[in-house]
């Protein structure tokens, strides 16, 4: 607690404070949520409220105190009449606005959060509260808006609804629950195809959101990027609601997160931020995707937007629709306990709108063409991509974007690295060779490292021998060039990271793209090829078939029913069986089952710690791990390397290290109790270097 020696004692007497204030005669204590990430203070502290600051000092409100000699933010969670603190109070030093953006729902779910994810209470609420905009917030409320009558009778709207749902089986049983208010759990798995108005997933998610407020509560939905918020935008239509993405500006942000604050509307769609929306009556909470790695949020205490609606969802009493075309593990294992249930299409309409797959490297297409297993793009590829530009527009979706990203032995395929010293140029050499990936820049012939920039000149393959060298992934814009060349008169189009294209027209047109940035093409694709599927499979990550399962099928549900659709990749690998089939939920069972054999997230609870070699080993130290911990490593981490523009002298050459703590998932939140308490007592140790604690951190490798 802050003391102050002219303030109000615990009794509640009042004595005059600094420059004569007096405490506030009604409810004088204010207990506050200081803005600091410091992990030993990450508890509310007390502060009286002068009488001249009453009526502003809301609890929600944003307020500066004096905090350890300096003024800093805060958040005035409630107001008391007493304090535990023996001491006196210091006074609050003044409002900033008396705009109660933190509502009661959010602090307790931002509490939740932390508390999951071994973090402070700020550093949720730095993420949950956008910056304060002070024109925005003069502005004038619609006090009448968010009063505006359902958009129908309420079987009315469950009907319609229903008929977006009928390839459901237990579609009308979720509606009917949500209608009723009750808090109905779901794994949902979308039917794939595109019409002519798009994906059929947006209109879904649109027919139980108006079922949702029909109800009288409120909805919200979360997507991975702008390109899905404006598919759910659109499908939504006139329903009173706000879309929240980063890209509207601060002003127009925070004007729709206040509209939303102040119950004007009852309805957001959004990208990861928006999993703290403060919708008033949350009725229904919606994620779609939830595999992708946009929703997890890149910032401490990296929270994950599924696990943050499961919390909010758990906490209000809300359903939650977890949907997607493929399934995650973590969804599976949501499923698999019992917490939600499965929402699965008719067999016989997956078969009807389901492209259909054929893999380039089953029996019957090598035996009718030998080189099929080492081209890059076969026979079969070609002539699919033929047949469907004769009726429309065809996509191409490779893993990389742009020329040739790395280079390897063309006779071994052993990557190809770079030998020179990282020494200045110039320096003699000597010492380890800089080992940097090889790679070739558009118009140049001499491959280059694409860590020091320096030419690598003569290679010779320290494997075979071999001085020649061969694209080991042919980015997205060569990929273009190289079609642009075998379909002249067929306009190409990319899209990646570079620029992505929201939608493309009906006619003609050959559209390369990177995973997660496919345009929706007009009535659908007409045929399409996944390209380097051993690209995506081979990376050394725990997720690697998972992501590209979901990769894939993401892509293909953009086609037309039935059109063509060719992978580049094994016939036999469980990815590519499960999208010939159309079967994620197989495919996810088993990962599952894999993950918690082998002790893999989600079957067991895991945290990462990462910093400097003698701040990880201080903190594993102070850890008072659980039962039935394991602590795996440290292993060193390679060092950063510097940006672009920057000498080697600018990263930091320590030795890193990486600790692994695994234990059951019934353990996991005492886990998260005792990595906090570490944290804590190295913060008020004030020890140097901090360490990076992340748990269950999607790149588990």
């Amino acid at each position: 607690m802050t003391c102050d020696p002219g303030a109000v004692p615990r009794s509640g007497a009042v004595a005059p404070g600094p420059g004569g204030r007096t405490a506030a005669a009604s409810a004088p204590v204010a207990r506050v949520v200081v803005d600091t990430p410091l992990p030993h203070l990450d508890r509310p502290f007390d502060y009286l409220v002068p009488a001249t600051l009453d009526e502003q000092a809301v609890p929600g409100c944003r307020v500066r105190v004096r905090f350890a000699g300096k003024l800093v933010d805060g958040f005035l969670l409630e107001r008391a009449e007493s304090s535990e603190h023996r001491g006196r109070l210091a006074y609050l030093e003044r409002v900033v606005s008396p705009e109660p953006v933190l509502t009661p729902e959010i602090a307790r779910l931002a509490r939740a959060v932390a508390d999951r994810y071994a973090g402070t209470l700020s550093d949720v609420l730095r993420l949950a509260i956008p910056p304060r905009h002070a024109r925005v917030e003069a502005e004038p409320a619609d006090a009448a808006s968010g009063r505006k009558a359902a958009p129908g009778p309420d079987g009315a709207v469950l009907e319609r609804a229903a008929r977006e749902w009928a390839a459901y089986p237990a579609g009308r049983f979720f509606l009917a629950a949500l209608a009723d208010g009750r808090a109905p759990r779901a794994v949902w798995n979308a039917i794939p195809g595109a019409g002519p108005d798009g994906p059929r997933w947006p209109r879904c998610v649109a027919a139980a959101v108006r079922v949702a407020l029909a109800a009288g509560r409120g909805a919200l939905v979360v997507v991975p990027d702008g390109k899905d918020v404006d598919l759910v935008h659109r499908a939504l239509g006139d329903l009173p609601h706000v879309a929240l993405t980063a890209d509207l500006g601060p002003a127009e942000r925070y004007r729709r997160w206040l509209r939303v604050r102040r119950g004007e509307v009852r309805a957001v769609v959004g990208t990861r931020a928006a999993m703290f929306a403060p919708v008033a009556d949350l009725g229904l909470a919606v994620i779609w995707d939830d595999g992708d790695d946009l929703h997890a949020e890149p910032r401490a205490p990296y929270p994950h937007a599924r696990e943050v609606l499961a919390l909010r969802a758990h906490q209000t009493g809300a359903a939650l629709l977890v949907g997607g075309y493929a399934r995650t593990a973590e969804a599976t294992r949501l499923v698999a306990t019992g917490w939600a249930r499965p929402l699965t299409p008719d067999r016989g309409a997956v078969r009807a709108a389901a492209p259909r797959v054929r893999p380039s490297g089953d029996d019957a297409e090598l035996a009718r063409d030998e080189a099929a297993r080492a081209a890059r793009l076969p026979s079969l590829a070609w002539r699919t991509l033929k047949r469907g530009l004769a009726d429309g527009p065809v996509l191409v979706q490779v893993p990389r974007r742009g020329y040739l990203p790395a280079l390897a032995c063309r006779s071994c395929r052993a990557p190809a690295r770079c030998g020179h010293s990282p020494a200045a140029a110039g320096a003699g050499g000597g010492g380890p060779s800089c080992g940097g990936p090889l790679a070739l820049r558009s118009g140049h012939a001499m491959p280059y490292c694409r860590w020091c920039g320096r030419v690598a000149g003569a290679w010779r393959c320290p494997a075979c021998g071999d001085t020649g060298v061969r694209a080991v992934v042919v980015g997205a814009r060569r990929t273009a060039e190289e079609l642009g060349r075998a379909f002249p008169a067929v306009p190409v189009r990319t899209s990646g990271r570079d620029g992505v294209l929201t939608a493309v027209g009906p006619e003609p047109a050959l559209v390369v793209a990177t995973p997660g940035a496919e345009p929706v093409a007009a009535g659908g694709y007409a045929a399409a090829v996944l390209l380097d599927g051993w690209a995506l499979l081979g990376r050394p990550d725990l997720r690697a078939a998972e992501e590209t399962l979901r990769r894939w099928m993401n892509a293909a549900a953009l086609l037309r029913p039935r059109a063509e659709l060719v992978v580049c990749a094994e016939a036999a690998l469980a990815p590519t069986q499960a999208l010939v089939r159309w079967d994620p939920v197989t495919f996810s069972e088993r990962e599952l089952a894999e993950r918690a054999e082998l002790g893999f997230p989600p079957a067991v609870r895991v945290a990462t710690l990462t910093g400097v070699a003698d701040a990880v080993r201080e903190l594993a130290a102070a850890l008072d791990p659980p039962p039935g911990a394991q602590i795996l490593g440290p292993v060193p981490l390679d060092p950063p390397r510097p940006r672009p523009g920057e000498g080697a002298a600018a990263a930091d050459d320590r030795p890193r290290e990486r600790l692994m703590v695994r234990v059951p998932g019934a353990r996991g939140a005492e886990l998260a109790r005792a990595l906090k308490a570490a944290s804590a007592a190295r913060s008020a140790r004030r020890a140097p270097d901090p360490v990076q604690v992340r748990i269950d951190p999607l790149e588990l490798v």
